[in-house]
């Protein structure tokens, strides 16, 4: 019950400010749109950001290698109620910060001498602007890759010492900078502002978790002392294999870029945009169990409590599929809406509504996937493995081209995310299968709840069907519409919910009483 009760404490407490910072960042997303639409602009920015993301997001950014390294390896090491680490953390802490310098640096040159070459590389288009407008972007954005992996290991020990806020309240400070630049000047004609606000972002973001690392004690003491270094090398074993991962997973988009330039004119912008909308919902849910679970799962396993991995497992990736589900039937219900309230307006027109809502509709097919995919990766961690889930992403590769090929041609932008969705299911089955060998997480529970919660979810958004098609409104207006989108969707939770209960979920009767209890506590006095 104690277990069970610190765990939602802090999942609350990271749905809480993760909300905050995506909430921030979809705001960003609504005043780009706004000022440059879905066309030139917009893709040479989002074509050329695709390598910084790499390193902020992808590689630096909460569950990226460097986290999840940091926190697997120091997990082990550290005890969160220490006041200060002791020297040998703390000179393993310096090693790895100082050889990601190094390797980063390395890496930011090389890509901002080359920039126009990779773009021309990527982008498989003959618009010679778009080309050299990406690159002038990539150039500016290069101090970006830099600090990535930086920001990556400052993550994790800020999550090792159970310090949730900060990492996850951070990436506020880059959108705050890219919606006060571009509020300032206006937007410009070749989206300049909007590249150098990111590279500002990045920066503040670095400098916010600084002071953050120094209180727990941490001295920045620059060193290489990595020979016969047996944990040094534990997490190099970790961070390459992840990296190349992530690198793999950024493949996948490359492969996409590709595709995306045969088409019209913001195909790439209107996918950028999809995945945005879809990883608003998802990535908060994710983003708040998997944070606090994953020290949880390499202090079980360097215990080897496997029976209590199975507990979490089963708890925590339950209750995220239980929210999922409703949330993946109502972007296929209610996308258009949704994508007119947020970014309709300004040079945001109804072709890239309709754009990002075809994109996002077969797009949210990967909802039960990505999150089992993710869940599962954080137990390879745990094992120090991370081998396998690069593997398993490396082989998707040629799936994933296969999949764009074949679609392409009829179902345009659509192709693109449907064949993502296809490639996390692949992926998933994979990772889930041969995580056997390791422990067995009994499967059955898993797929006896999701087949409940799916059937709950296909009566529930079925009858508010009805509802949402025979509810005639004013389109011109906005709030009419909002009101529909938002009551159709609450009334189908709810009646989701009640379905639930109705079937018996395991968990749904314990979270409802739980909910009940909090209520009796909190407002009602005896």
């Amino acid at each position: 019950m104690n277990k069970d009760t610190s765990l939602l404490k802090a999942a609350w407490l990271i749905a809480f400010v993760t909300i905050i910072s995506k909430f921030v960042g979809f705001l960003r997303d609504v005043i780009i749109a706004n000022y440059y639409g879905a066309g030139m602009v917009s893709d040479a920015y989002f074509y050329a950001y695709q390598i910084p993301s790499l390193a902020i997001i992808l590689m630096g950014g909460v569950g990226g290698p460097f986290h999840s390294a940091t926190v697997s390896v120091f997990a082990k090491l550290v005890n969160p109620d220490d006041k200060i680490p002791s020297e040998k953390v703390n000179k393993l802490f310096n090693a790895f910060l100082t050889a990601t310098f190094i390797f980063f640096a390395v890496f930011s040159i090389v890509i901002f001498v080359y920039s126009d070459w990779i773009m021309q590389f990527i982008i498989h288009s003959s618009n010679t602007q778009l080309v050299s407008l990406a690159g002038l972007h990539l150039r500016i954005m290069t101090p970006v890759i830099l600090i990535g992996g930086i920001i990556g290991i400052y993550y994790g020990l800020l999550i090792t010492y159970r310090c949730f806020l900060l990492p996850n309240i951070s990436p506020v400070v880059m959108s705050l900078s890219i919606i006060a630049i571009i509020a300032l000047s206006k937007g410009d004609n070749f989206g300049i502002c909007l590249a150098v606000a990111t590279s500002i972002g990045a920066v503040f973001q670095f400098l916010l978790q600084f002071p953050a690392v120094k209180k727990l004690g941490f001295k920045i003491k620059p060193n290489l002392d990595i020979k016969n270094n047996t944990e040094f090398k534990n997490l190099i074993e970790l961070v390459f294999p992840a990296a190349l991962s992530s690198t793999i997973g950024q493949i996948y988009v490359y492969v996409d870029m590709f595709f995306a330039s045969q088409l019209k004119e913001g195909a790439w912008t209107a996918i950028g945009y999809a995945n945005r909308v879809f990883q608003f919902p998802v990535g908060i849910l994710v983003t708040a169990f998997l944070v606090p679970l994953f020290p949880i799962f390499s202090k079980l396993v360097g215990e080897k409590k496997y029976d209590d991995i199975k507990y979490y497992f089963h708890k925590g990736v339950g209750l995220l599929n239980f929210v999922a589900i409703p949330i993946m039937f109502g972007i296929i219900m209610l996308a258009y809406d949704a994508v007119t309230l947020i970014f309709q307006r300004g040079e945001f027109d109804s072709r890239a509504t309709y754009m990002v809502s075809q994109a996002l509709i077969f797009l949210s097919f990967a909802i039960i996937p990505y999150v089992f995919r993710d869940s599962i990766t954080r137990i390879y961690y745990s094992f120090n493995d991370s081998k396998t889930p690069f593997l398993v992403a490396f082989s998707s590769i040629v799936l994933k081209f296969i999949l764009n090929s074949l679609f392409i041609n009829k179902l345009g932008i659509a192709a693109i995310t449907l064949s993502t969705s296809l490639v996390t299911l692949f992926n998933a089955t994979l990772l889930g299968l041969i995580l056997l060998k390791k422990i067995n997480l009994d499967y059955k529970i898993y797929f006896i709840n999701l087949f409940k919660m799916i059937l709950a979810a296909v009566l529930a958004f079925g009858l508010n069907l009805l509802l949402y098609n025979n509810w005639h409104i004013n389109e011109s207006s906005w709030f009419m519409l909002a009101l529909k989108t938002l009551s159709v969707f609450a009334l189908s939770m709810l009646t989701y919910t009640v379905f639930a209960a109705l079937l018996k979920i395991e968990f749904v009767g314990e979270l409802l009483e739980r909910i009940k209890n909090y209520i009796r506590r909190k407002f009602i006095r005896e």
